[in-house]
């Protein structure tokens, strides 16, 4: 086991023990202590797909993979601790299960994928992490732990989307990540972020070098922010410079009651290491959300978006992704419990030398055949509580 190994088992076990007693006595005293919240939620969803697979799964998808079957896909509990006027300090600590999680343990690729040793089990640890805000100017916050990333537009959670199903950028980006965040506001609207991490995927151990990211978020006025959010590192066993991987995620979201807009678009790059002639490879994406709450608990939704991965490099396909959702919501909301019931249509197309969905019946023994197209109808049911 390495020392990254380490570290993280470390980490993670200590919040989990020296923890555990502050969320049981914030739950034995009835009302939270100031600055302290838990909280957790069930997701629960149906996805019709039309081709009807017969492995029911989602292909080149990593979140709401199953289709045609009942599927849990995300529980989650949390304890967090805010920072406020009265404590510098602050901490997370969340657990998670669900076929969602499934997709965050990398498949082993030589050279450039190794998964972590206990991959399996860190993968239901979503947040585990302390927060100091040092008084220096406006107020530098310095994170050190698990944390959420802070590239995508778009969380793993459906609960905080627009849409119940997650864009490919989002699918393909890091959901979470391990190592240092400092965050600091230069001015009323400009922050900054500095973040040193093990990598691009936070459950894959390639290689004992860091990564490094950074992001800027503008609020040009009051309804519009413009994110810019940048990665750079090494993600393969070989570690020179020129196999460093580059990529760029970009986010403008105009927001006012009762429409939501938002448009992100992300590419990456990086020499195949791997690769006779260490050829250049680079995949990109895009998509564009639109919401309008219709009137009280009632909300629409509209996604298109697009990916291209044409050396197949993220998606494991060469291949052109197209998609577009459209969603109904009704929100139900009494104290501090809520529910999200969402019906979902959307349909999916992949062109190119590996493109395709799952199909029923095989091609051969064990081969399951492949289509253009893809339609799904999705139900979902999201239950949650927050104190």
């Amino acid at each position: 086991m390495t020392w990254l190994q380490k570290a993280a088992w470390t980490w993670l076990f200590s919040c989990t023990f020296l923890l555990t007693p502050l969320l049981a006595q914030s739950q034995d005293t009835g009302p939270v202590s100031s600055g302290w919240h838990y909280g957790g939620f069930l997701d629960l969803g149906y996805a019709v797909d039309f081709n009807f697979p017969d492995n029911h799964l989602w292909r080149s998808k990593t979140t709401t993979t199953r289709v045609n079957e009942f599927a849990p896909n995300m529980a989650l509990a949390y304890v967090k601790k805010n920072i406020s006027l009265s404590s510098s300090w602050g901490m997370e600590l969340a657990v998670q299960a669900g076929y969602d999680t499934d997709g965050l343990v990398p498949q082993p690729v030589p050279e450039r994928e190794k998964p972590i040793s206990g991959a399996d089990t860190l993968r239901h640890f979503s947040r585990a992490n302390v927060s100091y805000l040092i008084p220096m100017g406006k107020g530098l916050m310095v994170t050190a732990g698990l944390f959420n990333s802070y590239i995508g537009y778009e969380s793993i959670y459906a609960k905080y989307n627009l849409n119940y199903t997650r864009p490919y950028i989002a699918d393909n980006a890091p959901y979470f990540m391990f190592g240092l965040r400092v965050r600091y506001p230069v001015s009323d609207s400009v922050n900054v972020g500095f973040y040193a991490i093990n990598g691009y995927n936070y459950l894959s151990h390639i290689n004992d070098q860091l990564s490094y990211g950074t992001q800027v978020s503008w609020k040009v006025r009051p309804d519009l922010t413009f994110t810019q959010n940048l990665y750079y590192g090494p993600d393969q066993a070989n570690t020179a410079l020129e196999f460093w991987r580059f990529f760029s995620d970009s986010i403008l979201e105009w927001q006012r009651k009762p429409v939501v807009l938002a448009i992100s678009y992300d590419i990456g790059t990086e020499n195949a290491a791997e690769q006779v002639g260490h050829p250049r490879t680079f995949w990109t994406g895009a998509a564009f959300n639109a919401r309008w709450n219709v009137q009280g608990p009632w909300s629409v939704a509209l996604r298109p978006e697009v990916y291209w991965d044409p050396d197949g490099r993220i998606t494991g396909s060469e291949q052109l992704l197209r998609a577009i959702t459209t969603t109904l919501e009704y929100q139900f909301v009494r104290e501090w419990t809520s529910a999200l019931l969402r019906l979902e249509y959307r349909y999916d197309e992949s062109t190119g030398p590996n493109g395709g969905f799952f199909k029923g019946g095989e091609v051969a023994p064990g081969v399951i055949g492949l289509v253009r197209g893809q339609q799904l109808v999705i139900l979902s049911l999201i239950c949650s509580f927050d104190k």
